[in-house]
C-alpha cells in the first residue's frame, strides 16, 4: 500500500506483543553478542588498569564468551518486553509517543536488562582480560567471584553499570525513533524495511557509544577490580581522580574506537533482526 491511500503522514503497524518482544528480543541480544564479541574484548582490554598488552593483546579474544551465551538471551529480552510494554502503557502527551517516554521506557528495560547482564559481564569482563589466568573458564571464573564476594560479588559494578545504561539508552532509543520517523517520512509514508530500520540504528547506537565512553571506561574498572574486602574499594569519585592521574582526559575515551564500531554495527544489527523478527510475526 502507497502513502497516497492514507491520509496520515506515516503508517504504524501494530506494537510487538509480548512473546514477540520477548522473542525478538533474545534473538537480536544473542545475535549482536557472539558477532561481536571480538570487539568487545579489544575494547575492555583497552580499558584495563593493566594495559592492551598484559591483559591479552589479540590473543584468544573469544574467551568469555560461554558467561555471554547463557545471559545475552535472557537479557535482551528482558529489556524489551519492558521497553514495548512501557510505550504502550505511558500516556503519549502528543499524537506520537514522545521522547521522553522513549526515554523512561528505555532506561526502565536497561534497568531489569541489568540485573541479568551485570554478574555475566563480571565474568566476561574478567575472563577477557584473563584475571584468573588463561586456563580458567567461565563456569570457574562464576566459582571464584561468587567465592571471593558472594552473591554481591555478581554484582559488583551495577551502579555504575546503571549510570552508563541510563544516559546510553536516554540517547540511542529517542534517537533511534526520531531518525526512523523522520525516515519514514522521506519515503512517503511507509513503515521502514528491517534494513531500513537497522540504519537508524547502527547511527543512534555509534552517536550513544562515543558519548557514554567515559562511563564505560569506569564502569570496566569497577568490575575488573577484584579486592573481596569491599571496605577497601575506592569511590567512584576516587577511581575518577586515579584515571585522570595515569592519562588525562585521554584514558576516558580508551577503546573508543572499538567501542563506538561495535556498538554502531551492532546496534544496526541488534535493531535490525529485531525489527525482522517482530515483522515476520506480525505476518505470519
Amino acid at each position: 500500500m502507497d502513502a497516497q491511500q492514507n491520509d496520515s503522514p506515516t503508517k504504524t503497524r501494530a506494537p510487538p506483543t509480548f512473546q514477540q518482544s520477548l522473542i525478538a528480543g533474545a534473538a537480536a541480544g544473542t545475535s549482536v553478542d557472539l558477532l561481536f564479541f571480538p570487539i568487545d574484548t579489544l575494547k575492555t582490554r583497552l580499558q584495563s588498569a593493566q594495559g592492551f598488552l598484559a591483559a591479552g593483546g589479540l590473543r584468544g579474544v573469544y574467551k568469555g564468551i560461554g558467561s555471554v551465551v547463557v545471559g545475552s538471551a535472557p537479557g535482551a529480552a528482558a529489556f524489551f518486553v519492558t521497553y514495548d510494554t512501557l510505550k504502550q502503557v505511558l500516556p503519549p502527551p502528543i499524537s506520537h509517543p514522545s521522547p521522553v517516554n522513549h526515554v523512561i521506557a528505555a532506561s526502565a528495560g536497561e534497568c531489569v536488562a541489568c540485573l541479568i547482564r551485570v554478574p555475566t559481564e563480571i565474568v566476561k569482563s574478567r575472563m577477557q582480560t584473563s584475571a584468573y589466568g588463561s586456563a580458567v573458564g567461565s563456569l570457574d571464573a562464576f566459582r571464584r567471584v561468587v567465592h571471593d564476594g558472594g552473591v554481591a560479588g555478581l554484582y559488583r559494578g551495577f551502579g555504575i553499570t546503571i549510570m552508563r545504561e541510563l544516559p546510553f539508552t536516554s540517547i540511542q532509543f529517542p534517537l533511534y525513533e526520531f531518525l526512523k520517523r523522520q525516515f519514514s517520512i522521506y519515503l512517503g509514508g511507509r513503515p521502514l524495511r528491517s534494513y531500513e530500520a537497522a540504519l537508524c540504528g547502527s547511527v543512534a547506537g555509534g552517536f550513544a557509544a562515543a558519548s557514554t565512553t567515559p562511563l564505560d571506561v569506569l564502569k570496566t574498572r569497577v568490575m575488573l577490580d577484584m579486592r573481596a574486602d569491599r571496605s577497601q574499594l575506592p569511590s567512584i569519585a576516587t577511581r575518577i581522580r586515579d584515571i585522570y592521574s595515569a592519562g588525562g582526559l585521554r584514558a576516558f575515551f580508551a577503546g573508543v574506537v572499538p567501542r563506538t564500531l561495535w556498538i554502531s554495527a551492532g546496534g544496526s544489527v541488534f535493531l535490525g533482526i529485531y525489527e525482522l523478527v517482530v515483522a515476520s510475526a506480525l505476518l505470519s
